[in-house]
């Protein structure tokens, strides 16, 4: 498992879907939204939760039609699925890499880019915990969507119309933490609320992902 989990981090940056392209689009929104809702800080301050969480959401959605399209098109797929490694402990190593490639350096650069959109700085602590506790939902969601959509193709339209509704939740409870948090409001409950989404999507979705990929693999 630790062997595949490398080879698909080096897959990830190699094909241009790990560090910079996440980064690169998460930063592009946020210097665009000050060009479209003006230089207000005030304003700037009460949407940035939100607009940080929809550019953390967006950058991930990017990535997600690589996860195992490149085995896929290489062939590898098929003998990944034939090892004896479980279908599911597969599947949960890519969804991992991919957080790592991705969610990862998004919460890392979340706190300069809050600072960028005039988010006041006790909401840093509060933006940093719910990314960090909501972009592995994120992959494992993104995970799901690229199993039903694996040898389709132009199916990264599919994939995000599969996706974007099931990332929904996290995007409420996960801006919400954010807002409370720079507001000094109470954030247990959207908190327990955006853990709960997390721990059930890692327990229960890559069964249904390693379904998936049986049924398209036959």
């Amino acid at each position: 498992m630790r062997a595949l989990l490398i080879r698909d981090i080096r897959l990830a940056v190699r094909a241009g879907g790990g560090f910079g392209l996440g980064l690169a689009f998460f930063l592009i929104v946020v210097v665009l939204v000050p060009f479209g809702v003006g230089p207000d800080s005030g304003l700037l301050a009460r949407i940035a939760p939100g607009i940080l969480w929809l550019g953390a959401l967006l950058s991930c959605l990017l990535s997600l039609d690589r996860i195992f399209a490149l085995d896929w098109e290489d062939g590898s797929l098929d003998l990944l699925a034939t090892a004896p490694l479980p279908m599911e402990a597969l599947v949960s190593v890519k969804a991992l890499a991919h957080w790592l490639t991705t969610g990862v350096p998004l919460v890392l650069a979340s706190p300069l880019f809050a600072l960028l959109l005039s988010l006041p700085p006790e909401g840093y602590l509060p933006l940093l915990i719910s990314l960090a506790l909501g972009t592995p939902a994120l992959s494992v969601i993104g995970t799901f969507g690229a199993a039903l959509t694996v040898g389709l193709k132009r199916g990264g339209l599919l994939l995000s119309l599969l996706v974007l509704p099931l990332y929904v939740p996290t995007l409420i409870f996960g801006a919400e933490v954010a807002r409370r948090g720079a507001e000094g409001l109470e954030t247990g409950v959207p908190l327990a609320m955006l853990a709960g989404i997390t721990f059930g999507a890692i327990a229960l979705l890559p069964f249904a992902s390693a379904a998936v990929l049986r049924v398209n693999l036959r």
